[in-house]
């Protein structure tokens, strides 16, 4: 019998959605050189509210978040994501001070077989395997606590809540590892405040905006004074103000349904079968309606549009293994926040 592989619901997400793309990931193992900034910021957000929910030592999350932007003094990104992440994190301390919850388990992998929900056979080709933020327990029941973070919060993006399918899947492997029942999951939502640092502007921006001012002015002249950049306490302060005002933080509670589990599990057998197929017959289909979905182009469409070209990956990509997320201090690139 030949050796099982392991899936996650992010590859089975990714086959559903591109079966190219995910050929790109998990079988050729392509990653490209150049990290979405957006998930790199979520997985920071991550291992910092695992180690606050563990220990709730906010000079631990903050030395964390310094040694992850060491070289923020020259990296204009890596100073702009030290700041947000500090400003939200020290407020979401201050905003949560104590839980109604208590933490059962943070970062709780798992692992259990493929199973056909009609006969109860279980994959001789694949397993499921994955990992959550954590396991809480409140009012005596047990809940998923699954952290997002969000550029903002409205009624659209909590009713795209309802199709995170990933997580009520992985609640019923936990439900079947654990031996509890999930009664449903705690979506901790944090935002991320748009404000940036100021700039200031240089001698030269500065003398064409004094003189396009003394051009308008009946006096012709200016009091103007050159825009200096703002100093990092004064951006500060202006993120974690920001942070007090409503909506910053949101806790969302969504139970679930019995029959989900069921109709997830035959998708996934049914995604296991297709996998088989295309992975026998090397034929793995593009699906060009993905190729822009979030806004902006696949990880991988510059290599779909050269056709593979072995130059392209060589300049543009590395070999990564899949299922980063799995490994012990790896925060779980998910989709694209909402």
């Amino acid at each position: 019998m030949s050796e099982l592989m392991t899936t996650t619901y992010s590859m089975w997400r990714l086959f559903r959605n591109c079966r190219m793309a995910c050929k790109w990931r998990y079988i050729d193992e392509l990653v490209p050189l150049e990290r979405d900034p957006n998930l790199a910021f979520g997985s920071v957000i991550h291992d910092c509210l695992e180690c606050w929910h563990g220990e709730r030592d906010l000079a631990k999350v903050l030395d964390h978040i310094d040694r992850t932007y060491p070289n923020r003094a020259q990296d204009d990104h890596q100073q702009a994501d030290w700041h947000l992440a500090r400003a939200m994190m020290s407020a979401y301390a201050e905003h949560y001070p104590a839980e109604k919850f208590e933490v059962v388990a943070l970062e709780k992998t798992f692992e259990g077989p493929i199973v056909n929900p009609a006969t109860g056979a279980m994959s001789r080709s694949f397993i499921l395997a994955g990992k959550v933020d954590g396991i809480v327990r409140q009012d005596g029941q047990y809940f998923l606590l699954e952290h997002k973070t969000a550029s903002q919060i409205d009624a659209s993006y909590l009713e795209r809540l309802w199709t995170d399918f990933q997580i009520i899947l992985y609640a019923w492997y936990l439900e079947q590892t654990l031996g509890i029942t999930v009664s449903g999951i705690i979506y901790n939502v944090l935002v991320k405040a748009k404000l940036r640092q100021g700039k200031g502007e240089t001698e030269t921006e500065f003398e064409a905006r004094r003189a396009d001012l003394i051009a308008k002015s009946k006096t012709g002249k200016s009091s103007a004074k050159r825009k200096l950049p703002e100093d990092d306490d004064t951006f500060q302060q202006r993120l974690q103000e920001k942070y007090l005002e409503p909506g910053m933080f949101h806790r969302e509670v969504l139970y679930i349904s019995r029959d989900q589990f069921e109709e997830l599990r035959a998708e996934l057998w049914e995604l296991s079968k297709a996998m088989l197929d295309a992975r026998r017959r090397n034929t793995f289909y593009r699906n060009t309606s993905y190729c822009f979905q979030y806004g902006r182009p696949c990880a991988y469409f510059q290599l779909c549009r050269s056709g593979g070209n072995p130059n392209v990956i060589e300049n543009h990509f590395q070999r990564i293994a899949p299922h980063e997320e799995l490994r012990d201090g790896a925060g779980e690139d998910a989709a694209p926040v909402f």
